[in-house]
């Protein structure tokens, strides 16, 4: 048979990559990342509300020219390859990042009378300014059933939160915009020539955690409720979609204007677009039992499940088909952990990552003095708060940047300590961890620190790519190369040969530095939760001298 590959295009919050992938064995012959070129690294912010991110859509488009052409020029060094052995285009995206569009699906922010204007731009998955938004769909949500698959808690990182967000402080442009589309859905219909609103292909991931899609109540929360937001989402829900559809299906073919511009053959099959974390889960081999976290500027936990999964307090979603079709999507997460570590370098001034990750791997655990909290951007489960800040707590006189970075990298693994035995407190067992993004290529000892919180093995995804490797699973199965997403996934995905394991030392002091984690962790985090602090500052002087010695 002759060879096919697939083409893996990820959105992330900074960049575009492309990745082009042997169906037969998962080998990468061709790979291309293109940074954003407008704002702070792909990101438009505000001095004035530090919780805004936003995002250029022409980016998007010029993203997608870009790394696919490379990626392309790249896969032509290898012997026998030819263009035409590209049969599936996969994509994921960021999100929740909704984007409001015209009639004919033109992002607003393209259009001449919208320049500049950050509310007509896409809404990042990071923007938190409908915060106060979130907590008001929360509460008038407790009499309908919308919650019980998201957590209980809805946040403001989503597709509703934004958009009444926008029409309180940008009328203008909500009253612009006859539809929103999210960016997961905006890039495969523009892809196929389907951007017209009604027209996109809508994927279930987007739907299904973010914008509390269910076939349960018939999709879309009803207009009875969002009316109770306000009339006018009531009125936006017909200019909406009341289908999904899971990844590993065709959205369309490829446009001949985009394969000019990449060196691609036009009529390639798109499939459905997902998010980022979710298709990098099928990059790392997902399967029953395995949570896979997907590391970079936040962290996303992603596991799958039978029809029985119960709902989960706190995580962000329960859905099905939206990571592996015919299984139980679940995702949690934390909103700052790739960014928290930048914050350190960028804001204390003091080194690189190198320099401090090698200062901070010369230290015992407990030998800092240090303790954190993980929230510097809110967090994201089990408490579900954006207005959530972050502490660190053990300093004096003498504490170093290298303390503090490693304090940080404790904090974060502490949090998904937290995720792990909520959902393993609700009967979904976690038989193994496996990492997939660039800390875990890049940070050996945030790896092992993980590993020793968890007292639990970790394994690390043999792809650097992992979600564009998931997004080229995705294409591999709609383009009818394999019959399914597990079969696919256990061809072109594996693991490196490196695996983590538990220092029982180390696992001992953890413990403890646990314990008094989660003592800021519900004091800070849980209204009316009451506890004496009084001995932690007390506790960890205690601990470093018996590290120490």
């Amino acid at each position: 048979m002759p060879k096919t590959y697939t083409l893996g295009v990820d959105y992330g919050t900074n960049s575009v990559r492309a990745l082009i992938v042997d169906t037969s064995n998962g080998d990468e012959i061709g790979t291309s990342v293109w940074n954003y070129e407008t704002g702070n690294a792909g990101v438009h912010e505000d001095d004035v509300d530090v919780h805004l991110a936003r995002q250029n859509p022409a980016d998007y488009q010029k993203g997608f020219y870009e790394s696919v052409r490379g990626a392309v020029e790249a896969a032509k060094k290898t012997q026998g390859f030819d263009v035409a052995q590209i049969v599936g285009i996969g994509v994921d995206t960021t999100g929740s990042t909704p984007i409001p569009v015209d009639k004919d699906g033109t992002p607003l922010a393209l259009k001449p009378e919208f320049k500049g204007n950050l509310h007509a731009m896409a809404w990042l998955w990071k923007d938190h300014t409908g915060y106060a938004e979130a907590a008001e769909i929360t509460e008038k949500a407790k009499a309908f059933p919308y919650l019980k698959k998201c957590g209980g808690t809805y946040s403001s990182e989503w597709f509703w939160s934004k958009i009444l967000r926008c029409k309180r402080i940008a009328p203008d442009v909500f009253a612009a915009a006859h539809s929103w589309v999210e960016m997961q859905d905006y890039i495969p219909g523009w892809l196929v020539g389907k951007s017209n609103p009604a027209e996109v292909p809508r994927g279930i991931c987007a739907a299904g955690h973010k914008a509390m899609y269910h076939t349960e109540w018939g999709g879309l929360p009803s207009k009875e409720f969002l009316s109770l937001l306000d009339p006018d989402l009531a009125s936006l829900r017909d200019r909406l979609y009341d289908k999904t559809q899971t990844a590993d299906q065709i959205a369309g073919e490829l446009l001949p204007e985009h394969a000019e511009k990449t060196g691609l053959k036009p009529g390639i099959p798109v499939s459905v677009g997902a998010f980022d974390a979710h298709l990098g889960a099928v990059g790392s081999g997902i399967r029953e039992g395995t949570l896979v976290k997907i590391m970079g500027t936040s962290t996303c936990d992603i596991m799958i499940g039978g029809s029985d999964t119960p709902d989960i307090p706190g995580v962000c979603g329960i859905v099905p088909g939206s990571v592996v079709p015919g299984f139980m999507g679940i995702e949690a997460g934390q909103s700052a952990v790739g960014d928290l570590f930048n914050w350190c370098v960028d804001k204390l001034g003091t080194g690189s990552h190198d320099s401090l990750s090698d200062e901070a791997q010369d230290l015992k655990p407990g030998e800092s003095g240090l303790l954190a909290l993980d929230w510097n951007n809110g967090n994201r489960t089990i408490l579900v708060d954006p207005q959530l800040t972050g502490l660190i707590v053990g300093q004096t006189l003498h504490t170093t940047a290298g303390e503090i970075y490693r304090a940080l990298i404790e904090a974060t693994a502490f949090g998904s300590r937290k995720i792990i035995e909520r959902i393993e407190e609700f009967g979904v067992p976690v038989q193994e961890v496996v990492v997939g993004g660039g800390i875990g290529e890049k940070s050996a000892l945030a790896m092992q620190i993980y590993c020793d919180v968890f007292n639990r093995p970790i394994k690390i995804s043999r792809s650097a790519q992992t979600c564009a490797l998931g997004s080229a699973v995705m294409a591999s199965v709609a383009a009818g190369v394999h019959g399914s997403v597990l079969d696919a996934a256990h061809k072109m995905t594996g693991y490196k040969d490196v695996v983590y394991k538990p220092n029982p030392d180390a696992v001992k002091v953890y413990d403890r530095l646990y314990k008094l984690y989660s003592s800021l962790h519900d004091s800070f985090g849980i209204a009316g939760h009451q506890e004496d602090l009084s001995r932690i500052m007390k506790d960890l002087l205690q601990i470093r001298r018996e590290v120490v010695g």
